[in-house]
C-alpha cells in the first residue's frame, strides 16, 4: 500500500477523532482511530499492520512522552507504593498463567501458545519470540492484540467513567483545544524549536540505545528512559508531545491496533475465540480486582490504579491517562516494570510449564501428535 494511501487514511483516523472529541467521547483519537483501523482491515482494504516507520515513530513519541512524566517527584511520590505495586505485578502475571494453563486443559490451544498468547504486556516482543518457544505465531499474534483491543477499548471508557467528577475538557484527548490551536504548540515547553529538536534527539538516541542493549519494544523502551536521563537531568528543555502532535501519536496508537483485526485473521481462530475472550475477560476482572484493592490499601485514586494494572496495552493505557488528567508517572511506571518483567519471565514460564517429551496440544489425543494448535493457513 502507497504511502499517500496511509497519509489519508491516518487523516481520516485523525478526523473521527476530532469528531470524537467534539462529541465529548472518551480519548477520541486513539478510539476513533481505532475503530477506523478495525472496519477498514475487516473491509480488506488495509493490511495488518502500519507501515513499519509509522510504527516506530509512534512507539518512539509515546515513549519519550511517558519518560517526560517520570520526574524526581514524580519518582518520589510513587516509592512508598513501590512493594504493593510489585505484588499486583506479579500477581497480574500469576493470573494470566492461571488462565492459560486452564484454557490448554479445557481448550484446543497448546500450553506454549497459550501462556504467550495471555501474557500481559509485550504483545510486540512476545510475538517474535514465539517460534522460537515453538508456540503457534498466528495464534500467539491474534490473542495479544486482541487483549490489547479491548484494553485500548475499555481503559478510556472505564477511566471516563472513574473520573467523571472531572471538569469536561479531560474527555477531549490531547490538545483539549481547537486542533490548529495545538499545530503551533507541539511540544509542552515555551521553546518550541528547542523542544522539538530535543524531543527528535531523545527518540533518535533511544530507539538506537534500545536495539544495541537488546531491550524489549526497543523503540518504546529506549526513548522512554533516554527520556527519563534527560527529564532528570534538568538541563533540556520540555519536549513531551502536545497538542496535535499528541493527537497524531494517539492516532497512529489506535489505527496500529484497529488494523491488525482482519477477516483472515478472525477466520483462523473462529472455533477458539469464545474460550480466549472468556480467558481474557477473567484476566480483565481479576486486574480491575487487584486494582480496587491496591488503590484501598494506599490510598491511590481508583481510575490510576485501574490504568497502571490493565493487562498490557501500554501505549493505549498512556493515551487514556493522559486525556484523563492521571497519574501518569504511576502509570509509566507500574506497566514499564511488568513489561520488563513479562519480558524476562516468559521464556522460563514456557520451559517450566511445557514437558520435555511432545505432548498433545488438544485434550484427550494421543501422543506423540504435531501441535494441533497452530492454525493452518
Amino acid at each position: 500500500m502507497s504511502a499517500r494511501r496511509w497519509a489519508l487514511i491516518i487523516a481520516g483516523g485523525y478526523a473521527a477523532g476530532l469528531v470524537g472529541s467534539a462529541l465529548g467521547v472518551p480519548s477520541p483519537y486513539l478510539l476513533a482511530s481505532l475503530l477506523v483501523g478495525a472496519v477498514l482491515a475487516l473491509s480488506g482494504r488495509v493490511r495488518d499492520r502500519l507501515p513499519g516507520p509509522a510504527n516506530r515513530t509512534s512507539q518512539a513519541l509515546v515513549g519519550a512522552l511517558m519518560g517526560s512524566h517520570l520526574t524526581p517527584s514524580a519518582l518520589m511520590s510513587a516509592a512508598p507504593s513501590a512493594l504493593p505495586l510489585t505484588a499486583v505485578t506479579a500477581a497480574t502475571i500469576g493470573l494470566s498463567v492461571a488462565v492459560a494453563w486452564f484454557l490448554a486443559r479445557k481448550g484446543r490451544i497448546s500450553r506454549p501458545s497459550a501462556v504467550l498468547g495471555m501474557m500481559p504486556g509485550g504483545s510486540a516482543g512476545i510475538v517474535t519470540c514465539a517460534d522460537e518457544l515453538k508456540a503457534d505465531v498466528r495464534l500467539v499474534a491474534f490473542n495479544q492484540y486482541l487483549r490489547v483491543g479491548l484494553v485500548a477499548t475499555t481503559a478510556p471508557l472505564l477511566a471516563h467513567w472513574m473520573a467523571s467528577a472531572s471538569s469536561s475538557g479531560s474527555a477531549g484527548g490531547g490538545s483539549g483545544s481547537w486542533p490548529g490551536l495545538g499545530l503551533f504548540h507541539p511540544v509542552a515547553g515555551p521553546d518550541q524549536l528547542t523542544g522539538l529538536l530535543a524531543l527528535a534527539a531523545v527518540s533518535v538516541a533511544g530507539v538506537w540505545a534500545g536495539r544495541r542493549l537488546r531491550l524489549p519494544t526497543p523503540a518504546l523502551i529506549g526513548p522512554m528512559l533516554a527520556a527519563l536521563v534527560a527529564t532528570m537531568s534538568g538541563v533540556i528543555p520540555a519536549f513531551a508531545p502536545a497538542g496535535m502532535l499528541q493527537d497524531v501519536v494517539f492516532v497512529l496508537v489506535g489505527m496500529d491496533v484497529g488494523v491488525r483485526f482482519t477477516r483472515e485473521a478472525l477466520r483462523r481462530v473462529r472455533g477458539l475465540l469464545p474460550s480466549i475472550l472468556a480467558g481474557m475477560t477473567a484476566v480483565c476482572l481479576g486486574c480491575a480486582g487487584m486494582a480496587w484493592i491496591f488503590a484501598r490499601a494506599t490510598g491511590t485514586p481508583l481510575m490510576d490504579a485501574y490504568l497502571a494494572t490493565t493487562p498490557g496495552g501500554i501505549n493505549a493505557v498512556l493515551a487514556s491517562a493522559v486525556s484523563s488528567h492521571g497519574d501518569v508517572a504511576l502509570v509509566s511506571t507500574v506497566q514499564s516494570l511488568r513489561l520488563l518483567v513479562v519480558m524476562l519471565v516468559t521464556p522460563m514460564i514456557i520451559r517450566r510449564l511445557t514437558p520435555d517429551r511432545p505432548k498433545p496440544a488438544y485434550a484427550g489425543a494421543a501422543a506423540p501428535v504435531r501441535d494441533r494448535s497452530r492454525v493452518r493457513p
